[in-house]
């Protein structure tokens, strides 16, 4: 027999075509971005609020709370470089994620007891950005040694796994915001680490299914199959393993020179280089787009319209939880026998979530108006994800799959069309106003466009990490990747703390403008280079 996939001989079983390891990642990976963009959507606005609001918060200026916010996305984005250095040469990548994902639950802990004291707030942000070093970076590395070929179908699986990202940051922003908002702050960050509990929980108790990916290089070498329940499998094992060798893509036998490795990692510097621009505007989402949401967006809503907003959250919450619950179903259906416990833990995590969730909508629809939550705008974001990114998996793997630089392109270009809705939005708001009601339309439209132009950067940028850097740097390039991440998000906060100067000089849509003209101007330059790029992979497409 001759494995398809890497990993276990369960991991050749398939959801949706592809590795059930896979759906072990997805849903570990969402459950952590359950807890970070849950907290994420609250930070700001924790940090702003009012210490005379019944809810009250620490009544920062907004470009200190922006300023913070930024140090907290880049420094997020930087450990990985660290935590991806570490797994390689010690822990190996499943130990790191158990360990990053422990922190990271200690993290939110820490900042639900901010209720008591304020350093345990801090004390917080700094357990997430050293657990999420040691988690983001393997769990991207796992993903990629799951697929023993570097094409369409890589490309596929990394956007299926985007998925997951984004499930768990709509639930995540939907649920930990309107709790934040409406409930207590503290709430808010304390639900925010019970599911990165559970996240830790069901990848640790299911890890065998990846065989020897992600395990320490003295690990690795120890390694015995998990699935081979007798001598009879031993013998169908070792036959495979022979396969392996003999079938696998040439590019996990042969070295490239070393030419081809300098060029691939010179694309892989240039996507990061250009990356800054996307995240440095996409990163205002938290930032000076939540501000907008919370002081410049009517969103009090009465009669027909509330109504009209209930049903409509109902919708866009329980259909995507209801897909990803079938995932669950389907992901049971294969690893259940073999993987009962890490199933237990993962389905008791679901049966609360959908509890959280029905007492929500229940809350909502017994009363009369209601207010949308200002965080409620940042769910938008994976709303569209989780609706496009199929069809973006489609487009990947179909005969009009467009180059990494142009799928860049596109991302840098979208991501300025949606902020030139922002600006046009802001036209009538007057020059020093501190709160304003101008439709929410101008966000949805902002959010849809920064959606598409995220499918078209990010899932593929971290596929083109997997495929260009050798294997021996896989981790140690993920880390470097974001640490392109990390600059973007110090200097995305220290640019929205120019949000009310350039307010009272010159009024919002300048500012917005800002964000329009320079990612467009980027994403022209890299369509220009496009084929020169296209020469520096060597292949890899």
């Amino acid at each position: 027999m001759e494995y398809k996939y890497g990993g276990s001989i369960t991991n050749q079983k398939t959801v949706l075509g592809h590795p059930s390891g896979l759906f072990i990642l997805f849903f570990t990976e969402m459950w952590e971005r359950f807890s970070y963009y849950g907290m994420r959507a609250l930070l700001v606005l924790f940090l702003v609020a009012s210490l005379t609001d019944e809810n009250s918060g620490w009544e920062w200026e907004r470009a200190d709370a922006t300023s913070l916010y930024g140090w907290y996305i880049g420094l997020v984005y930087l450990t990985p470089i660290i935590g991806g250095f570490i797994a390689d040469k010690f822990t190996g990548y499943r130990k790191a994620i158990v360990i990053g994902a422990f922190v990271m639950t200690l993290g939110h802990a820490a900042m639900a007891l901010e209720l008591f004291a304020d350093y345990f707030f801090y004390v917080g942000l700094v357990l997430l950005i050293l657990g999420n070093g040691m988690f983001k970076p393997n769990i991207s590395s796992i993903v990629g040694q799951l697929y023993k070929t570097q094409g369409k179908e890589k490309d596929a699986g990394y956007t299926i796994f985007y998925m997951g990202i984004n499930a768990g940051a709509f639930l995540g922003i939907l649920l930990c915001g309107y709790i934040g908002e409406q409930i207590g702050w503290h709430y808010g960050f304390g639900l925010a680490g019970v599911f990165m509990f559970f996240g830790m929980l069901q990848f640790h108790f299911g890890q065998k299914i990846f065989g020897k990916i992600g395990l320490s290089p003295k690990d690795a070498t120890d390694y015995v199959d998990a699935d081979a329940d007798n001598p009879a499998d031993m013998t169908v094992v070792a036959s495979a393993k022979e396969q392996e060798k003999q079938h696998t893509d040439p590019q996990e036998d042969v070295e490239p020179s070393p030419s081809v490795v300098k060029d691939r990692l010179i694309v892989i510097s240039i996507f990061a280089l250009f990356t800054i621009f996307f995240w440095w505007a996409f990163e205002q989402a938290g930032g000076s787009m939540t501000i907008f949401a919370a002081d410049y967006t009517d969103r009090a809503l009465e009669g027909g319209a509330a109504l009209t907003f209930k049903i409509i959250n109902t919708i866009i919450t329980v259909i995507p939880l209801a897909v990803i619950t079938l995932v669950l179903i389907l992901l049971f259906k294969q690893t259940f026998k073999k993987y009962a416990i890490s199933n237990l833990f993962l389905g008791t995590s679901f049966v609360i979530i959908w509890a959280i969730v029905i007492w929500m909508l229940v809350r909502e629809f017994q009363s009369d108006s209601t207010e949308v939550a200002a965080s409620w705008f940042s769910v938008l974001n994976s709303l569209f994800i989780i609706i496009f990114a199929p069809l973006f998996s489609k487009i990947w793997q179909s005969r009009f799959n467009p180059s990494g630089p142009v799928k860049f392109a596109l991302g840098l270009i979208l991501v300025g069309v949606g902020f030139a809705a922002l600006a046009y939005g802001s036209l009538e708001i007057p020059q020093g106003a501190k709160s304003a009601g101008v439709s929410m339309i101008w966000l949805i439209l902002a959010f849809l466009f920064h959606t598409l132009g995220e499918l078209c950067v990010s899932p593929v940028g971290l596929s083109y990490v997997s495929k260009l850097a050798p294997i021996r740097l896989v981790g140690l390039m993920f880390g470097v990747w974001f640490i392109a991440n990390a600059l973007a998000g110090i200097i995305g906060g220290w640019t929205a703390g120019f949000m009310d100067p350039m307010l009272e000089d010159y009024g919002l849509v300048s500012f917005f403008l800002i964000f329009t003209l320079i990612p467009i101007a980027a994403g022209i330059i890299m369509l220009g280079i496009n084929k020169w790029m296209i020469s520096k992979m060597h292949g890899i497409r």
